[in-house]
């Protein structure tokens, strides 16, 4: 009896083990469900954290420098497709076999209808929706290709087409230019009616020469260092003008200024007509004619030597001597005009004085300029305004630096600067024989090799070492060819109307005009009866 409880008792515990077991199992396998779910949701996050950024996926999937550069890119293939189409219809037009050429530019606005669309969407382009365009394209290639538009034709045609258009445009550069020199060079007709008249009034008028006489009076003043002295050299009466009376409504002591103009035997009575019949705030004016000039002859002067000269004289008044192969703006016979060179002989021109400031007559005067006479320029003898800030316009913009000469005696990169508004210490100009140096260098450009154009190259030549840089403000150049910032005309000393477009041409920059136009008096009766407006 006791061996059959013993038995009896081992199945139950048996029962209770399997019970514990399989309680285990289930707890065990509840926690991984849990375990796992809760993986799961962290893994979920990102993605629901990403929803409101679905719209920069989108936009990175639509980068077009990867869309184009993907070989597997249907953009990338119609893109290109449309370029070789579109060289194909320039030599199908050439070949006059329009109407492949008008298949083909059909089938271009297609494809970029697609583009644009794909675009606007901003979704990539899918197999699906570009597949009848691309075959269509490729179609037409393909005919193109059979009527004998092969690569190596179709590079040579181009070739051919891109070389007659560079010959195009250099002839169309070329009157360009031409013809905006004739009507820099021209002489309105407003301007000569001013001449004219003014010419008219001094020899029939007693009055004006007597007023002249009257202010003759003030002679001691053009001679005298405590002034402030100005020179222009010029044959234009109206651009005259308005350099004295914009000097003069800006000067602080216009009784201490005193105008020095040098014309020519043409302009000389109406010069000296116009400053007798107006008044300038006081400023005293002196206009001289350089013909009376007796020192200024051929044997001094290189420039009138070479004016005497057979091949300079066909050079720039004939043109027929190099199949005009020389720009039109290198045969200006102004740059032969002693009034432009002039400004190289202001010692013997002004033998009293010993600081000068020139200026050119399309010159307009926003400030006072007397801070210019107590600038020191520390023993140099020109004070300018540089202009290298850009690297066209240092020496070798100007020199030709395949002559040994030039080579030899220059630095390449050294910094160019701008006639115009230049402070001249004459007493150091003679000391260092200035005009000396000029007559050098002139002598050695009979053949037009160390430089063709202006008065600029052998002035940077002649002052090479003797310039002292002056601060911008003092001298603000371009508007007469191109954009100026408004910030550097509003503070400028001095504004430059350099290059052809004038501010009295018509040709002039129209929002550049009332600046120099506030110095004209429009109402004077010689303008108003030759129609100045």
């Amino acid at each position: 009896m006791r061996r059959r409880g013993v038995d009896f008792r081992r199945p139950v515990r048996r029962r209770l083990s399997n019970v514990v077991w399989w309680t285990i199992c289930g707890v065990t396998l509840l926690v991984f469900i849990v375990i796992l779910s809760k993986e799961g949701q962290i893994e979920s996050r990102p993605t629901i954290s990403r929803r409101p950024y679905r719209h920069d996926r989108i936009m990175e999937s639509l980068n077009i420098t990867d869309e184009m550069l993907s070989p597997n890119s249907v953009t990338r293939q119609l893109s290109d497709q449309i370029s070789l189409a579109k060289a194909f219809v320039v030599i199908a037009k050439e070949s006059n076999n329009l109407q492949i050429a008008w298949e083909l530019s059909a089938q271009i606005r297609n494809s970029q209808a697609l583009l644009s669309n794909a675009a606007t969407r901003r979704t990539t382009l899918t197999v699906g929706e570009s597949e009848t365009a691309v075959r269509d394209m490729a179609l037409l290639l393909y005919q193109a290709k059979q009527l004998h538009y092969d690569s190596a034709t179709m590079i040579m045609r181009l070739k051919a087409k891109i070389q007659a258009l560079e010959e195009q445009m250099s002839s169309v550069s070329e009157k360009s230019s031409k013809y905006g020199q004739i009507a820099a060079e021209e002489v309105p007709k407003s301007l000569y009616c001013l001449g004219v008249q003014l010419t008219t009034e001094w020899f029939g008028s007693p009055n004006l020469q007597r007023k002249l006489r009257e202010r003759k009076q003030l002679e001691a003043k053009l001679k005298d260092n405590s002034m402030y002295h100005f020179c222009v050299f010029s044959d234009n009466i109206l651009a005259s003008s308005v350099v004295v009376n914009s000097t003069a409504l800006n000067s602080k002591n216009p009784d201490k200024v005193v105008f020095h103009l040098v014309t020519d035997e043409i302009n000389y009575a109406a010069m000296k007509a116009w400053f007798a019949m107006n008044s300038f705030r006081g400023v005293t004016v002196e206009v001289q004619k350089f013909e009376d000039f007796k020192w200024l002859n051929a044997s001094y002067v290189p420039v009138l030597k070479q004016l005497q000269d057979s091949e300079t004289q066909s050079y720039y008044f004939s043109g027929h001597n190099d199949d005009g192969q020389t720009p039109i703006k290198f045969r200006n016979p102004k740059y032969l005009s002693m009034l432009n060179h002039l400004r190289f002989y202001i010692p013997e021109v002004f033998p009293a004085l010993k600081k000068v400031v020139f200026l050119d007559d399309d010159i307009v005067v926003q400030n006072d300029l007397s801070g210019l006479f107590s600038i020191d320029l520390n023993g140099n003898v020109n004070g300018a305004v540089e202009t290298c800030t850009e690297t066209f316009h240092r020496y070798h913009k100007y020199l030709n630096y395949s002559h040994p000469l030039i080579r030899a005696h220059f630095d390449p990169d050294a910094c160019g600067w701008a006639f115009g508004m230049n402070v001249f210490d004459l007493v150091e100009w003679r000391k260092r024989n200035v005009t000396g140096i000029y007559h050098y260098w002139q002598e050695r450009n009979v053949d037009r090799t160390l430089w063709k154009l202006g008065t600029l190259p052998p002035g940077l030549l002649t002052f090479y070492g003797l310039t002292e840089a002056l601060d911008p403000s003092w001298h603000v150049l371009g508007l007469g060819y191109t954009n100026v910032d408004s910030q550097l005309i509003e503070k400028g000393a001095t504004l430059h109307f350099n290059g052809n477009s004038k501010p009295w041409l018509k040709i002039g920059i129209e929002k550049y005009k009332p600046l120099w136009e506030k110095y004209v008096d429009y109402s004077h009766l010689l303008l108003q009866q030759c129609n100045f407006h």
